[in-house]
């Protein structure tokens, strides 16, 4: 039997007419995806999300779909509706379909459904660069950039407004059991839902909407009794240290925040213990000697005060009431604070965070950690909730050695004219040792740094060379923690720049403290450093300028954590396609001689 799109018989799925190969020329870059998609992507990944058998109309192909939704945010199209009108309407998206033309509730269920495999796609398409010859991994960066969640900041509720939230949905749920009972009957299915009655697609927005309330309150709760559980161990950590520096006649200096009044109370309690001790030795030395026939012990021997009204215990008293005044004065204004500016968490994206981006400001949205190449290709790639970059750089690290050892073991091996100077790959600059592209950079000069100050602890020389990454990666682990060689930023470049140029300059209010940073600081004044560093705008920022003003992609489609992953794998694979189509590494003919 004849095979038609990727070896599905003719006669079911997919066929390509003869005279729609007309529609689009040769070069035509719709040619390249579909070819890449059909003949040198394992999508069995896809696939087995796809339902065979069954009632029902003929399902389309995943071949087709994943090539559809590449395509399609390839030219900034990101709405299943307008997907579909373009597959009537668009010559690329019709050849692609085949005249096939799924609809928008197909693509949108396709997109959502395949979310998880869309990591093997980013891996699939990154393999298939480094075939190509991409990946240069002499210089490397590292950057951040809030995206946009599908999800409006009006949709934020606070921790109150969330249970309050529930309890209204609870008491629908149970209005809602009640009217059907009173519709249908107790005990009876109500198949046939009578007019009046909500509909079924209504119900599940509502399921839908109270499971996203129930599931932000209960990460609420376990945020806040996480902090909490954190908090009482910190000050039981601090009171434990006061403790011992006390019993080992250290200076202790004023009791921790939070636990002033239980040290204080402690001494209240072991003042009161010694006055009692000794009221109670005396009253057993004046009984003793009574008994023994002595005229008792003189009372002006006697403890004169009970121990409630001991001066000591008096003055004890007095610190612990402060203590705790000082205590209930600073819960009243982490209260206050709490009620002005109170944690939230939305209702149509549990996810996603409030940003804070460039300008000032906010959004709902994502914040996703990049590694570029030095070739513009995305090697690693993470979505994350967390506002700062710093504590992502490690993670990224290990995501990056991965990386280079996935590109390394697929790349072709390499000419040794390419490792010359006057070699095609060097051609964008005369002088190779400030050119970004340059090769001989990568080779001799990156390698011998890295060599020297690789923190691997098990390789003499890291695959990449050298990592460079802004101020918001800045701190003394990033700068130590094993690893390629790195450049971090401590500061604005251009004061670095400045300070370099000038010396004996004042040093500004945000120099920093420790060593390794200073270290770095000193490293980034130097002509080499500066030379080097200049690398990283280009390399880290052109990606994101690409993703975000070329393919439109400014806001996810899809909703929550992993879903989000899986769409911002798709873009980026996408973004690494293109760039091996613009800059003629996938081609038609490279893709024969593979």
């Amino acid at each position: 039997m004849a095979k038609g799109y990727r070896g599905v018989p003719r006669d079911q799925l997919y066929l390509l007419p003869p005279d729609m190969r007309d529609w689009l020329p040769e070069g035509h870059p719709v040619w390249l995806v579909i070819e890449v998609v059909k003949d040198h992507l394992d999508t069995s990944a896809f696939h087995a999300f796809r339902r065979t058998g069954g009632a029902g109309a003929a399902g389309y192909d995943p071949d087709m779909l994943i090539t559809l939704l590449v395509w399609a945010y390839a030219n900034g199209v990101r709405s299943s509706r307008r997907i579909e009108q373009l597959c009537r309407t668009d010559a690329a998206f019709l050849v692609i379909c085949a005249g096939n033309h799924p609809d928008h509730v197909t693509i949108a269920r396709f997109r959502g459904q395949c979310a998880a495999a869309m990591a093997d796609l980013f891996a699939q398409v990154l393999g298939l660069c480094a075939r190509l010859g991409m990946g240069r991994l002499g210089v490397v960066a590292l950057d951040g950039t809030k995206v946009a969640a599908n999800a409006s900041k009006s949709a934020n509720r606070s921790l109150a407004r969330l249970r309050e939230l529930a309890r209204e949905a609870v008491a629908e749920h149970a209005a809602a059991d009640a009217a059907e009972d009173a519709a249908h009957g107790a005990g009876r299915r109500g198949d046939e839902v009578p007019p009046g009655v909500a509909s079924p697609q209504s119900r599940a927005g509502k399921k839908a909407r109270a499971e996203r309330i129930g599931r932000a309150l209960a990460e609420m709760e376990a945020e806040e009794k996480a902090a909490a559980d954190a908090a009482r161990a910190g000050q039981a950590a601090r009171a434990g240290t006061f403790r011992a520096r006390k019993a080992a006649g250290q200076r202790t200096g004023p009791a921790p925040a939070g636990a002033g009044a239980e040290l204080v109370q402690e001494r209240v309690d072991a003042a009161i213990a010694a006055q009692q001790a000794r009221i109670d030795d005396w009253n057993a030395r004046d009984a003793a000697d009574r008994a023994a026939g002595g005229p008792g012990l003189s009372k002006r021997t006697r403890p004169k005060s009970p121990a409630s009204e001991y001066c000591r215990v008096r003055r004890a008293e007095a610190r612990r009431d402060a203590a705790r005044e000082r205590d209930a004065a600073r819960d009243a204004a982490r209260a206050r604070e709490q009620d002005e500016h109170p944690r939230s968490r939305n209702i149509t994206d549990p996810d996603s965070r409030l940003m804070p981006v460039r300008g000032g400001g906010f959004i709902q949205g994502y914040n996703t950690q990049n590694l570029t190449s030095q070739d513009g290709l995305i090697i690693a790639t993470e979505v994350t909730t967390t506002t700062g970059d710093v504590t992502w750089l490690e993670p990224m690290l290990a995501k990056a050695a991965a990386a280079a050892e996935y590109i390394t073991a697929r790349q072709p091996p390499r000419p040794a004219s390419q490792h010359s100077e006057t070699s095609p790959d060097n051609r964008t600059s005369p002088d190779s040792r400030t050119s970004p592209d340059s090769e001989t950079s990568q080779d001799s000069e990156t390698s011998t740094d890295s060599a020297a100050r690789c923190r691997c602890g098990t390789c003499g020389t890291c695959l990449i060379g050298l990592l460079l990454a802004d101020a918001g990666y800045k701190s003394e682990h990033n700068m130590t923690c094993p690893g390629p060689d790195r450049l971090i930023a401590t500061g604005k470049h251009r004061d670095l720049e400045k300070k370099a140029r000038h010396p004996d300059a004042p040093a500004g209010p945000g120099e920093p403290d420790g060593p390794a940073t200073t270290a770095m600081t000193e490293r980034l004044r130097t002509e080499e450093g500066i030379t080097a560093y200049r690398q990283r705008g280009h390399i880290a920022e052109t990606p994101h300028a690409s993703i975000k003003h070329n393919l439109h992609f400014r806001q996810f489609s899809l909703r929550s954590l992993p879903e989000a992953t899986g769409e911002w794998h798709l873009i980026t694979s996408v973004h690494n396609i293109l760039k091996a189509i613009t800059t003629g590494h996938l081609t038609t003919q490279a893709l024969t001689a593979l």
